[in-house]
């Protein structure tokens, strides 16, 4: 049986990229950050896709590197904030053979993480009021397509790990923090 992929997904600041690079190292899978192959594939930054084309031409990107990724072998694939307000992806991940594990913190950390990143786009002008508009806008879709739901507020990077990999009910060879 195919190992099904590791989708994280939530907002900004959650720890999708730093999680995601940990449990592809423990899991031996590859590690795909969308937002990462958009901006490579663009020859662009984030800021500067958003800025040419817009966050529709961004989401565009981001809707065929999901679909790709999901086509491929396994991986861990941490998903850009605003990936699930797609409905394409949304149905990529009802369709694929994933688990999809929902980051969330308080808002005080998520802003405490991210708060005044020029990378952010979507935190221009009142970066704080945006994140938690932005927060509260997608919730419902983070929800919908997430089987478990981690709260990154006070975990460590390793136990974060650990946790969504428990509640991903993806095997790993050794302790969190060990590469396999």
């Amino acid at each position: 049986m195919r190992p099904r992929h590791l989708v994280l997904v939530g907002p900004m600041g959650s720890g999708k990229t730093t999680i995601g690079r940990r449990a592809a190292t423990l899991t031996g899978r590859r590690w795909v950050d969308t937002d990462e192959v958009v901006a490579e594939r663009a020859a662009m930054t984030i800021p500067e896709i958003f800025a040419r084309e817009g966050e529709a031409g961004f989401r565009r990107r981001e809707s065929d590197v999901v679909a790709e990724v999901l086509d491929g072998p396994p991986a861990v694939v941490s998903l850009g904030g605003g990936a699930v307000t797609s409905p394409a992806v949304r149905a990529r991940l009802a369709a694929a053979d994933v688990v999809v594990v929902w980051l969330d913190a308080d808002l005080e950390v998520l802003w405490h993480r991210v708060g005044g990143d020029p990378g952010r786009p979507l935190l221009a002008g009142d970066g704080r009021a945006r994140l938690e508009a932005l927060r509260r806008e997608r919730e419902a879709w983070y929800a919908d397509v997430a089987h478990a739901r981690v709260d990154t507020s006070s975990l460590e990077p390793d136990e974060a790990t650990r946790v969504v990999l428990e509640a991903a009910g993806v095997p790993t060879p050794g302790p969190v923090g060990e590469a396999p």
